[in-house]
């Protein structure tokens, strides 16, 4: 290829961003439905959705719960544009809102159903593991007494050896996460009581990274020698890495929390 045909290339041709994801986490259908219907059962009128991304699961929660408002917080825009397409797709423009801001201290509740699934750090000024309690105090201040929050948050299924920290995320650590007794304790002290425990299968971690670099490996090997093909090669391998890593090891719990009075 010469320098001449590199000028030919359009954005249309760069690599695709999360085309086949439905949920950005690992989240199947089966269990988004169950989700839905779970959290719907007290007809919340009014949804919170920390770190909503393209709100796939309130876009659901306020397709269920006809007299629902929503209000999803993030601060990538693209997401947030996705979101919004979606939204009006459904024809729930009207209900629902997006808005690229930070969550830190945020004033937009309290609200009857808060929604906060792989963001737990978006409500915390501390770093990790420090900022689950912190998140969770923050949690209690944004749901109604009477509401629930669906909390998502990731959870060490046994201890990491450093051989498998080495591998994960820069710097990781074993204080990154909590084991799930603990998470479930820190929660009861932030003032809730878990209504419901669930923690994602392997199969759903599987499909959810699978599905977070399908596209851009398909490219990838359509593109050897496009211009943005070494720079995506180095990252889509260092992300299997990570995730060779981590898989088995890093859980996520899903916690339907009730404030308790």
């Amino acid at each position: 290829m010469t320098d001449t045909d590199t000028d030919t290339h359009t954005p249309a041709d760069n690599p695709p961003r999360l085309t086949r994801l439905t949920f950005h986490g690992p989240l199947s259908e089966p269990r988004a439905t169950t989700l839905v219907q779970r959290l719907t059962r007290t007809d919340p009128t009014t949804v919170l959705d920390i770190g909503c991304g393209w709100g796939e699961l309130m876009l659901r929660i306020l397709a269920a719960a006809p007299k629902a408002t929503g209000i999803g917080i993030d601060l990538n825009a693209d997401d947030l544009t996705r979101a919004r397409r979606n939204a009006a797709d459904r024809g729930l423009k009207e209900r629902a809102e997006f808005i690229e801001e930070s969550a830190t201290k945020t004033s937009r509740g309290p609200a009857d159903l808060v929604l906060c699934v792989g963001a737990s750090q978006a409500l915390a000024a501390t770093g990790t593991p420090d900022h689950t309690a912190e998140a969770l105090s923050e949690l209690r201040r944004l749901v109604t007494d009477n509401g629930r929050v669906l909390l998502g948050e990731g959870f060490w299924q046994r201890p990491p050896t450093p051989t498998e920290l080495s591998g994960m995320w820069p710097q990781a650590a074993a204080t990154d996460h909590h084991d799930l007794a603990t998470l479930l304790d820190l929660a009861v002290a932030a003032g809730f009581r878990p209504e419901w425990t669930e923690t994602a299968t392997l199969e759903e971690w599987e499909e959810f990274e699978s599905a977070y670099q399908a596209d851009v490996e398909v490219w990838l090997a359509r593109n050897p020698a496009h211009p943005l093909a070494a720079e995506t090669r180095e990252r889509l391998d260092r992300h299997r890495a990570q995730w060779m890593s981590y898989r088995g090891v890093l859980g996520l719990a899903y916690l339907t929390l009730v404030p308790a009075l």
